[in-house]
């Protein structure tokens, strides 16, 4: 129960002090409402999920990732702790690449699906 609630409140400082977690939140929550306003079938719906949700854990790992580094570092800059944090960002933006991907794929059928069954000659 205790170690439910630390991570309770790891999701919470994280929501409250990280910018980019809260706008993956509200995009993850836009294309998961599209996703059931569209009637995306059950397994089409758990790969936006999935995809979602990797965004938002890769963004957390690089939280921490970011904080570690500066705590190490006193805020003093170092090359190698920039190379280090550029990259886990980088794993942030693959993730959300993909993501955008994955969503456009499954949406783009959607809509291919309701354009013909309504303007069909």
């Amino acid at each position: 129960m205790r170690s439910a609630l630390y991570a309770l409140n790891g999701l919470r400082l994280a929501f409250k002090s990280e910018r980019n977690f809260r706008k993956h939140l509200v995009i993850a929550f836009v294309i998961l409402s599209a996703a059931l306003f569209l009637r995306v079938n059950v397994t089409e719906f758990c790969l936006l999920i999935f995809a979602n949700a990797q965004v938002l854990v890769c963004e957390l790992f690089n939280s921490v990732f970011e904080y570690i580094v500066d705590a190490y570092y006193k805020g003093r800059w170092a090359k190698l702790a920039k190379l280090a944090k550029d990259i886990a960002a980088g794993a942030v933006l693959f993730c959300a690449i993909i993501s955008v991907l994955i969503a456009s794929l499954i949406f783009a059928q959607k809509f291919y699906i309701i354009y013909c069954n309504n303007f069909s000659f």
